[in-house]
């Protein structure tokens, strides 16, 4: 039992014993003592003051001292009008971190056979262009909410969507014929996403072109510039023979659904290989061009069941203005999906393959309506999770300059982006690295690796994730100041004082005893240790990586103001020196412990 359950506990007993009531744990609220009181821990008395008919000074100071009498873990307490502070035992403190020791997954619970199941949407690329800056924030939120939802006891499936099908992807493969002449990944050395990626520019190129020389001409006819633009945009021969193509794929045509097949083969081997330097991945993949019948099946019940109604040119809408919204196209006049009746599909396949509990989509904020509407239409159609789904909504993320803008020149490629982050992590770290004894090049390359990815994934993982933020690289490797570096950088210190303590054949106990020293700084560091747990809760609550990334760095700053005032190896005592191994240790795992929440890896050497 933790100190605060024991105190909580003690305190429950006390109302009972003192005033004849019976209370609940809930009514006993423990908080941290603000630091300008003396004291660790928090009673608020002001709820009990209608069992003790007395003072709120006199309840505490009678609960206070029956505390100290009854309870091992308070040694003292004091009053400050209606806060009962109580100070811990160092007895207390030192079984906190015996406890903290004896468990390798402290602060976080484990999955049972019939915990929830919770199942995390994220990515959702096009398999027409690579991976850019926003699907690497949307990817690490992604991963990053699932070990969080983990390590607060659920079972958890991750899964992507990846829309294969419709306009977009015929460009891609109409550029390819064109212009293509048989190029594949292994005869340009191009990953397969930035070939396909360069093809759909190479459409976009070449129409922007054809409209242009359209539109001239309608003008030149004396149609107006706004007509000449919209027929110009729509008669355009590229879009035309795209439009033509997307029908035959609809129609499952031979030939165009084997060129699809082969360059989505292309693309995701090139996805595969950006998810893996990432270090994300997932349970299971669903496809739109497999969803989207599905959707329509759905849609069709719906339409038969009266949830749904057909207009007179043949389209199918859901009317939501019972809800205060508007009414929701689901079906075209010719009968062809959108993205609702996707969404739709999608979630009718995985609810046939898992019993899902809980659904969280990680998508961007521009779909905050869309995901209000799918959540109502599920509810209607009868899935038990479709009111309670969670639209993960997060911000845009840019970049303060072009200095990594991609091989299109639009957006930022997360390839590019991961490559000149490691390249900057070596850069910044090469005079640390090189004062590290028998490093060889293949460990500081990797060194390099861990500390890049970390600043990447720290940097946008610290900010809450509703917000629109702005992400510099430089700013984010810096070994100093809320960085993922910085964090990692104290974990290897850490690493570095318990490897000199091994060489000095000092042994580090498992067990510590319940009599040794301690001081000030060293219970304020237990409490932040013990803190991890509540951080992991709260993280869960709210959906917030932002959270862990918050304690990692508190803990990280606490440890390195404890680190600079009192010395490990040359403490003033064999017990002193020991406790604050002991101490070491468990921050190092706790560290650890939470980047892992994060997706960071922290290097045992830096």
């Amino acid at each position: 039992m933790n100190i605060e359950n024991q105190i909580t506990s003690a305190a429950v007993k006390a109302v009972k014993e003192l005033y004849g009531q019976e209370v609940s744990e809930k009514m006993i609220s423990v908080q941290k003592t603000r630091s300008d009181f003396e004291g660790n821990l928090t009673i608020v008395v002001f709820p009990l003051l209608k069992m003790s008919r007395k003072k709120p000074e006199d309840t505490a100071q009678e609960i206070g001292e029956y505390l100290k009498n009854n309870c091992e873990a308070v040694a003292d307490y004091n009053v400050v009008k209606g806060f009962l502070n109580i100070v811990v035992s160092p007895a207390a403190w030192i079984s906190l971190l015996n406890d903290i020791e004896a468990d390798d997954r402290f602060g976080m619970k484990q999955a049972k056979e019939d915990s929830p199941l919770v199942m995390i949407e994220y990515s959702s690329p096009n398999t027409n262009k690579p991976l850019h800056l926003g699907h690497v924030r949307n990817n690490l939120l992604g991963w990053s909410l699932a070990q969080i939802m983990e390590a607060n006891g659920n079972r958890v499936v991750k899964t992507n969507i990846v829309n294969d099908r419709g306009i977009h992807i015929c460009k891609s493969m109409l550029a390819w014929l064109k212009w293509g002449n048989g190029e594949t990944p292994e005869t340009s050395g191009k990953k397969g996403d930035h070939l396909i990626g360069d093809y759909y520019v190479a459409f976009d190129k070449h129409y922007r072109e054809e409209v242009k020389e359209l539109k001239e001409k309608l003008t030149a006819e004396g149609v107006d510039e706004e007509t000449a633009e919209k027929r110009a945009k729509d008669e355009a021969p590229l879009i035309r023979e795209a439009h033509e193509m997307l029908v035959k794929w609809e129609q499952n045509d031979p030939e165009v659904r084997g060129l699809w097949e082969k360059m989505n083969k292309w693309v995701y081997a090139g996805f595969d290989e950006t998810y893996k330097a990432l270090g994300v991945g997932f349970d299971k993949i669903y496809y739109e061009s497999q969803t989207y019948l599905e959707g329509k099946k759905k849609v069709e019940e719906g339409l038969e069941k009266g949830i749904f109604f057909r207009k007179d040119d043949n389209s199918v809408w859901a009317d939501l203005s019972a809800d205060g919204l508007d009414q929701k196209l689901l079906l075209r006049s010719d009968g062809t999906s959108v993205y609702m009746t996707q969404d739709i599909g999608t979630a009718n396949m995985r609810f046939n393959d898992y019993p899902i509990d809980k659904m969280i989509y990680v998508v961007g904020n521009e779909q905050n309506y869309h995901f209000q509407v799918l959540s109502i239409l599920l509810d209607r159609l009868g899935f038990k999770w479709g009111k309670e789904l969670v639209h993960f909504s997060y911000g845009m993320v840019e970049l303060p300059n072009g200095k990594m803008k991609s091989r299109e020149g639009t957006v930022v490629d997360a390839d590019d982006l991961i490559e000149s982050m490691i390249a900057n992590a070596r850069q910044m770290s090469e005079d640390k690295v090189n004062k590290i004894e028998g490093i060889s090049a293949e460990e500081a390359q990797e060194i390099a690796r861990i500390v890049g990815l970390g600043a990447l994934k720290y940097f946008i993982l610290k900010v809450d994730a509703r917000k629109n933020m702005l992400f510099n690289p430089e700013e984010s490797i810096d070994f100093n100041g809320n960085t993922g570096p910085f964090i990692q950088y104290t974990h290897a210190r850490i690493r570095s004082i318990l490897r000199k303590a091994e060489e000095k054949n000092i042994a580090i106990p498992a067990t510590l005893d319940s009599n040794m020293p301690l001081n000030e700084k060293e219970t304020e560091l237990i409490q932040k240790l013990n803190d991890f747990g509540a951080a992991v809760e709260q993280a869960g609550k709210d959906y917030s990586p932002s959270g862990i990334a918050n304690y990692c760095y508190e803990l990280t700053k606490q440890f390195n103001q404890f680190y600079h005032e009192c010395s490990i190896l040359n403490a003033e005592s064999k017990e002193q020196m020991t406790v604050r191994l002991v101490l070491a240790k468990n921050v190092a795992k706790v560290i650890k412990n939470g980047m892992a929440l994060l997706g960071i890896e922290v290097p045992e050497r830096m």
